[in-house]
């Protein structure tokens, strides 16, 4: 597939490239995910082993990061996958963050972190789109199972992004309930780009977008003014396979 966004699309192109697309050839742009700068009491352990469980952002953040890493380095462990653990969250579960990320089947956020069974609770929609279901499953994380750290995850060569801006430069509406999709992307493009230039900037505006409307909601900000929570945005390179944060 060709990759001239600037000229408009017949009927379907953007419909098509919502659901594949190929990468922009762009290059990572930071080196990680970092850490939060938070206070840092002694971690649970996980369930079924020894190994202590991220309690604060910044632990959470560190893990992440260092998972990232492992997979970077095709060095992956795929933790607590063993007989132990399985059997141990037959009863209970006690992830550490929630990943709310792109459908896009090169973006799992548990093989891009290095996690395993009961690490992550991960929500996924095109594009990283927010409506009331995705909001309360990420409520449910935070609230209900004390999750300390949610990350909002976007990725280069994102077809849902790449949607919205052709469809908006085309005026092209999408059928099946994708133009719901087209609609919540369109306030992040950025009109200040051309050509792919657009299309990866507004990936990273996209997901700044969505990382502030979950950090306005009410009682997920009253955690972030604890320092009991943090939500981050961040953004996957296909590639090179690097997680960074966005600031």
């Amino acid at each position: 597939m060709n990759s001239h966004a600037t000229s408009p699309r017949g009927a379907g192109t953007a419909r098509r490239t919502l659901l594949r697309t190929a990468p922009t050839g762009a290059t990572a742009l930071g080196a990680g995910l970092g850490a939060a700068h938070t206070a840092t009491p002694a971690p649970a352990p996980v369930a079924g082993s020894a190994e202590p469980r991220p309690g604060t952002p910044g632990q959470a953040l560190r893990e992440l990061a260092a998972g990232n890493r492992r997979w970077q380095a095709f060095r992956e462990r795929h933790p607590h996958e063993d007989p132990a653990v399985r059997r141990t969250l037959v009863t209970a579960q006690h992830p550490f963050a929630v990943v709310l990320g792109c459908i896009d089947s090169r973006v799992p956020p548990e093989l891009v972190f290095d996690q395993g069974l009961g690490d992550l609770m991960t929500v996924r929609t095109a594009g990283e789109v927010l409506d009331e279901a995705v909001l309360g499953s990420v409520a449910y994380g935070v609230l209900e199972l004390g999750i300390p750290l949610v990350v909002v995850l976007g990725h280069q060569s994102c077809g849902a992004v790449r949607a919205a801006v052709q469809a908006e430069q085309s005026g092209e509406r999408l059928p099946a309930h994708m133009q719901y999709l087209v609609d919540r992307i369109r306030p992040a493009i950025d009109h200040g780009q051309e050509g792919d230039a657009r299309i990866d900037a507004t990936v990273s505006a996209n997901v700044r977008l969505v990382r502030s409307r979950l950090a306005a909601e009410p009682e997920l900000a009253a955690r972030i003014g604890t320092g009991k929570l943090a939500i981050v945005g961040a953004r996957y390179e296909l590639t090179t396979q690097v997680v960074h944060r966005l600031a």
